[in-house]
């Protein structure tokens, strides 16, 4: 018999963080090296090594507690977390257990206007292990695997969330808004493409109205936000048909297989004493000084929540526009540098949200490599509120300006394209295109308003679309009226 099931979802999250050397050592930690050359006997866990602890690791843990409004640890330490895997070269990892930097915290996500308050269980450093290059599309279907040591020992902070989401749509807002804070706060550049950013996925079904868990599967490594969600889709359809058939979910591990779209059983999931996690002897504990904490805490930017709730309350933006400006920090503050220019927040939105956002599209940039600086663009809405160049026209020009990084006024002036305000030359234009066109006037007069649009195009067309809008409007409608 069909059963209706809820989800419920946890979240492991990985983010590297932007260090310039590794968690223990001081080989780079740059993306992109040839395969096993950021590497030293330190990461490559030869005997007789020592680690040697990265406070700017730290630093960067503490700043992402303070961020997701985590307790941060006066007391913390570092332990082996053991198991066996090509990728781990110690055959142990460095992680941290009992006692990890940043405790309960949370974030706040929005879908469709509702609000929900995403737990956070605890936030720790560690270190990444190496990368494995699969003979095959996915590990399910190679027969060999070749490692890539360069990754082992770059700095992680994992960040695991309570299991309060229950579908695919808020766990990928969960990610979502995570990628944005990390992002804000400079700790990591989150290029999921890249693997600076995954996530680990916990997802089990349980019949609606029961408390207990059910039984969870792991699914490792989702390195998109499509593919999260495309998982979690599966994922839930496939444990429902388990369960409707009377079967049992097994506790395991699972991959993803983008160009099947499914999920493909790896291993049974191991629990916490299958690691035999115990202190790190050549690491001393971690104490922290709340002086220090209370500097770093103040040091924070203006976070997303703060940044939207002020681009509505004071900007009178709209909540979409503002989700979508404080989205990502450049754009933001980007916005910001237009606003202190230009007093129309809402005209530059639009513009932002509109041209901009479709040009950085369409040429696969992102912000940071926009041309147009903040005084530019500012300098170009001012032209079109003045009348001085039709919207029309500052849309070609602000392209120019993208391509370019052009002087909005070069352009215009360069082009020819000053708005046509003379009322003089205007008056004799709508004549001639009033003369060539009675039917047009006719179908005015008997209430066609499609009539007034066909002859405002005519007078656009002969001036190359210069013509002050408004004015030609009012021209035509004060001859067609007498």
């Amino acid at each position: 018999m069909s059963r209706e099931y809820e989800a419920v979802i946890g979240l492991e999250v990985h983010a590297e963080l932007k260090t310039k050397t590794k968690i223990f050592c001081s080989c780079p930690t740059e993306f992109g090296g040839e395969v096993n050359t950021h590497t030293c006997p330190v990461c490559l866990g030869l005997p007789g090594t020592l680690p040697v602890f990265n406070k700017k690791v730290l630093e960067f843990a503490v700043k992402t507690g303070l961020a997701l409004n985590c307790d941060i640890a006066e007391f913390s330490k570092f332990d082996r977390k053991n198991y066996f895997y090509p990728d781990l070269p110690k055959a142990y990892q460095i992680s941290q257990y009992d006692l990890p930097i940043c405790g309960k915290g949370y974030l706040e996500i929005e879908l469709e206007g509702e609000k929900k308050k995403i737990g956070i269980t605890r936030a720790h450093m560690e270190e990444d292990a190496g990368k494995l290059l699969h003979s095959g599309e996915t590990i399910a279907t190679s027969n060999s695997s070749l490692v890539d040591y360069n990754r082992t020992g770059v700095p992680l902070i994992e960040i695991v969330s309570e299991p309060d989401m229950r579908t695919p749509e808020e766990a990928r807002a969960y990610v979502e808004k995570l990628k944005t804070i990390l992002e804000y706060i400079d700790v990591s550049d989150v290029k999921m493409e890249e693997g600076s950013l995954r996530c680990d996925v916990n997802i089990s079904l349980r019949p609606v109205g029961q408390e207990e868990f059910g039984t969870k599967a792991e699914i490792k490594n989702m390195n998109s936000f499509k593919a999260l969600q495309k998982a979690l889709e599966y994922e839930i359809k496939r444990q429902k048909e388990v369960l409707n058939e009377g079967g049992h979910i097994v506790q395991e591990t699972r991959t993803w297989d983008d160009g099947k779209g499914i999920t493909v059983s790896m291993r049974s999931k191991e629990e916490a004493n299958d690691y035999r996690y115990f202190p790190d002897p050549d690491l001393v504990p971690i104490v922290v000084d709340p002086n220090w904490v209370k500097e770093i805490k103040e040091s924070l930017p203006e976070l997303p929540d703060a940044k939207k709730n002020r681009l509505v309350q004071e900007m009178d933006l709209p909540n979409y526009d503002a989700s979508v400006i404080t989205a990502s920090r450049a754009l933001a503050e980007y916005f910001d540098e237009v606003a202190a220019k230009f007093d129309e927040p809402k005209t530059i939105a639009n513009w932002i949200m509109g041209e901009l956002l479709r040009l950085l599209n369409a040429s696969g940039l992102e912000i940071k490599d926009n041309k147009i600086s903040a005084e530019d663009f500012a300098e170009l809405l001012k032209y079109q509120k003045e009348g001085k160049i039709s919207g029309k026209i500052a849309k070609k020009v602000f392209e120019e300006m993208f391509n370019t990084g052009k002087k909005p006024g070069k352009i215009i002036k360069e082009k020819g394209l000053v708005q046509i305000s003379d009322e003089g030359a205007l008056t004799a234009l709508v004549e001639k295109v009033l003369e060539a066109n009675p039917k047009s006037i006719e179908d005015y007069k008997n209430g066609k308003d499609k009539a007034l649009g066909f002859l405002v195009g005519q007078i656009m067309k002969e001036t190359r679309g210069q013509a002050n809008p408004g004015m030609v409007n009012k021209l035509l409608k004060e001859k067609m009226d007498q």
